[in-house]
């Protein structure tokens, strides 16, 4: 077997179903998970609609290039969201359609990294985890950088130093970011792609959560936005990652599409078509009202806003805890924050005590110099429905309450 697997570390959910192990919590109370990121709300039913229409394209084989519907349903929504000039992405050879981004994530790494020599694959910490399994499977070096209070949860970038950045292949972004939910602004993203001109390499910046904000008059940026404003239409060096799991709440309907630089885009679509992950016609063909309408998009915010106005004032009240300008998580430090474990004790004590499952910040996060900047903190997922939210913020309440 491929050596690199024992690199690999456990998935975030497999520590935590480790850490309740053994656990009964009370009966009387319904469990609640704000652990996972897994949208709840009601998927529009013309994605239904349109999948049943097409279930006779499962007979087909599908080309890893993707349906010319969807190339340019993805292309005309990246220019209507980020005001992209005209033509700026071509929907013949830069938009093509992958398996949710996790699948695109993963397949990315594999196919960009050069192994000759040390490369190093940078990503914020915390971060989604198929980010570290890629680079670590590519036969990269994972270099994590921390987004903390300090810095607004965001990568310091200036603080990587110019060796590390010669030998940088990939500079992975989250924006809005998991777990924090902080947004890059265009200057940040216009810095990044400055230092990727500089050392040459390639930024992958992962926005899926780009439709999910709590200020309607302020959507998110995105890397092809920053591109525009800087002229660079040919998108150099730039890799978008999309998905409309998040979008449009279906995350089993595993639909999504990767768009970018040219050159980068042909080579990764040679890589997919001997990778064998080419997207069912039937879910391409589903796909296209969703990237075409957005009045499921308003409705599907005009929820998160709610849950954040009715349970941010009660956790706000027990929890480190602030409503971040986007995405559906809540990163909220614990008390005893300063001791070591106290992230891991705080959600299994919070199951045994009140049937709420929340994920230890810890198990995102990987310590380094500065200490572990998931330590203390744990992920809330406000994804269920507004009233399992407030309930579950109340029950937080009650059991940091009864704590002190």
């Amino acid at each position: 077997m491929n050596p690199r697997l024992s690199r690999l570390m456990p998935y975030p959910f497999e520590k935590l179903a480790a850490l309740k192990a053994g656990i009964s919590p009370p009966p009387d109370r319904e469990p609640i998970s704000l652990s996972i990121g897994e949208p709840r709300h009601a998927a529009p039913d013309f994605i239904f609609e349109a999948f049943a229409k097409h279930q006779d394209r499962l007979g087909n084989y599908p080309k890893a290039l993707g349906l010319p519907e969807l190339r340019e349903a993805a292309a005309g929504w990246l220019q209507r969201r980020y005001r992209l000039p005209d033509g700026m992405v071509d929907p013949d050879t830069q938009v093509p359609p992958v398996n949710g981004t996790r699948e695109a994530l993963f397949a990315f790494v594999q196919a960009a990294v050069d192994p000759a020599g040390s490369p190093l694959v940078l990503m914020p910490n915390p971060c989604y985890q198929i980010y570290e399994g890629g680079a670590l499977l590519a036969g990269a070096e994972p270099g994590y950088l921390d987004t903390v209070d300090a810095n607004g949860f965001l990568p310091d970038l200036d603080r990587v130093s110019e060796d590390r950045w010669d030998r940088c292949q990939i500079l992975f972004l989250c924006s809005p970011g998991n777990p924090t939910g902080a947004v890059m602004d265009l200057d940040y993203l216009r810095h990044a792609i400055e230092l990727a001109d500089r050392h040459d390499f390639l930024i992958a910046s992962d926005e899926c959560y780009a439709d999910i904000y709590l200020d309607d008059d302020s959507p998110p940026p995105g890397l092809l936005e920053a591109c525009a404003r800087l002229g660079r239409t040919g998108a150099e060096r730039c890799i978008v990652f999309h998905s409309l799991s998040k979008r449009s709440n279906v995350p089993g309907l595993r639909s999504g599409f990767v768009a970018g630089d040219a050159r980068v885009m042909a080579d990764y679509r040679l890589y997919r078509t001997y990778h064998g992950c080419a997207v069912p016609e039937a879910v391409q063909l589903a796909s296209v009202p969703a990237w075409n309408d957005e009045a499921h998009v308003r409705r599907n915010r005009v929820l998160y806003q709610e849950k954040y106005a009715a349970a941010m004032p009660i956790l706000e009240s027990v929890l480190d805890a602030r409503r971040p300008p986007a995405s559906f998580y809540v990163w909220a430090g614990v008390p005893g924050s300063d001791q070591p474990g106290s992230d891991e004790k705080f959600a299994r004590d919070l199951f045994a005590a009140e049937n709420v499952t929340v994920l230890p910040g810890s198990y995102l996060s990987r310590p380094g110099p500065d200490g572990d900047p998931g330590s203390g903190r744990v992920r809330l997922s406000l994804v269920a429905e507004v009233d399992a939210c407030v309930d579950a913020a109340r029950r937080i309440k009650r059991f940091v309450e009864n704590a002190s």
